[in-house]
């Protein structure tokens, strides 16, 4: 399988604390996992239907190890300290 590109698209925002500590645990435990973070913040032009909300890429080896990054427990301790501060949308799409 080839590398798989991770995007998460923040809807909304509910609790900028609970979102700083979610970051400052859920970084190193994904790049601890493999991933390679590629662009993360809000967009700087968006067109058609798009939204200027917060956004992140990361780049993984592959699907299954995205998954194992999700389940690693730094990330869900990481998920844990969010514990419902931001209302996201994960898309994993697979590379051309």
């Amino acid at each position: 399988m080839s590398k798989v590109y991770q995007v998460v698209i923040y809807t909304s925002i509910l609790d900028e604390t609970k979102l700083a500590k979610y970051a400052a645990l859920a970084g190193p435990a994904m790049q601890a996992a493999g991933a390679k973070f590629l662009a993360r913040g809000v967009p700087i032009a968006v067109k058609e239907q798009g939204l200027k909300t917060r956004t992140v890429v990361i780049e993984w080896e592959s699907m299954d190890a995205a998954e194992k990054g999700y389940a690693s427990e730094g990330y869900q301790k990481a998920l844990s300290a969010l514990d419902g501060g931001a209302i996201r949308e994960f898309r994993y799409v697979e590379a051309a």
